[in-house]
Order: C-alpha cells, then structure tokens, then sequence
C-alpha cells in the first residue's frame, strides 16, 4: 500500500528527511528546495517499517460515543445516550446526557464542547485583561494544530477549543501567554514576566504538559 506522503520544499534543508506529525500521524515529506522529487518519494517509500513503528506510538483515536469519559474543565463527563427525539446536550450529575439521533451524537457533543470552551475561554481571557488593564477585541476559536492560542495586533485572541480538554492550569495559563501580548507582541523577558504575574505562577510546567500531552487532545473525537 502507498504511503501518501505530505510533501514540503523547505528553503533551508540541506538532505531529505521524514517525520510523522503527533496530531494527526500525517507523514511530512520535506524536502530540499532544488532536490528532485521522484528519488525523495522512492526512498521515502522504502522507509515503511519505519512510518508504521512510529504511528504504533502515537495516540489511539478516541471517538464520541455512549460510556466515553470526557474530561471538560476538569469534569468528568460520561457520555450517556438514549434512545429519544430530544437533541439537547446537558450535563446531568456526571453525564453529559444526550438523545436524539446516534448517527449525530459526534457532531453534538463537539459542537456543545466547541461552546464550553468558548465560554470559558472568553471569560477567562476578560479576567486576565481587566488584570492587564488591556483590551480584547474579540475571542474566537478554533482547530490549529500548530498552535494553542494567537494574539493579532488588532487585539483579536485566538484558542484552541481542545483547551477545554486539557486541565484548568493549562488552559488559563494559555490564557495568560496570549493576552500578555497584548502589551508586548514578542517573547522578551519582559513578556515572561508579565505573563507569570496574570497567571500568579511560573507557566513553565503548562507549557511542558502541552508539548507531552497536547497532541493526544487531537486524537479526542477521531475515529481513525
């Protein structure tokens, strides 16, 4: 079977070279700029073993469905479904409590997870400006891989809703990181320091859970 390979021509890379993205175990091909392509793909499909070794060690998807634990703000939240025409997601005790059609409670509960993380995120993020005596244009969110969370320099903030997924330390000291960029747009000492005051500890740990941890949030909801 082929391998389908993402392929990037990287301006600087002086040899060919292989590498399986955590979030997705989508397989990145990169590839020097002027390096012909048709031996890149040869060797890369002769490293087969090597790909397959590598996804073995990834996370295991987790797909939405009756009995599922999600952990959301850390809650734990089992997913209880019945039969019934109600479409309505609620959190009853320690349930979150669904009918309606089962062919859509995936689509559901993220959509109703999506909102959570809003929420929170907003108020969370309002809380840490009025601390920096800053403003928010906006707060969004979205699915980025690459990153948790954005500041723009017309003050719109941007999360990833999967922080709703992660433990409250993490989440609020993200929350921290980006709207310390509203008053310093770079990762100076000074910006450190900003953001270790709105989150009223050292971040340092939030950011090492995420680089150990983080890339399983994305497999939440996958069926493959």
């Amino acid at each position: 079977m082929t391998t389908p390979f993402e392929v990037v021509r990287h301006p600087t890379a002086r040899r060919i070279r292989l590498s399986i993205d955590p979030a997705s175990g989508a397989v990145r091909l990169v590839v020097p700029k002027r390096a012909a392509l048709k031996p890149a793909l040869a060797w890369a499909q002769g490293k087969a073993d090597w790909i397959a070794a590598q996804r073995a060690t990834l996370p295991q998807p987790q797909p939405y469905a009756p009995g599922m634990v999600l952990t959301v703000a850390d809650a734990a939240l089992t997913i209880a479904w019945q039969p019934g025409a109600r479409r309505r997601v609620e959190v009853v005790g320690d349930t979150l409590s669904l009918s309606g059609p089962i062919a859509t409670l995936p689509r559901r509960v993220e959509t109703w997870l999506k909102r959570q993380a809003l929420d929170l995120l907003t108020a969370e993020t309002m809380d840490y400006a009025a601390k920096a005596g800053v403003t928010v244009a906006r707060v969004g969110i979205g699915d980025a891989r690459g990153r948790w969370g954005s500041c723009a320099v017309d003050g719109v903030i941007r999360y990833s809703w999967r922080l709703i997924l992660a433990p409250g330390w993490v989440r609020r000291a993200t929350v921290a990181h980006e709207v310390a960029h509203r008053v310093h747009m770079n990762h100076a000492p000074v910006f450190h320091a900003l953001v270790e005051r709105l989150y009223g500890a050292d971040p340092t740990p939030a950011r090492a859970w995420l680089r150990t941890h983080g890339a399983a949030l994305h497999w939440i909801g996958r069926s493959s």
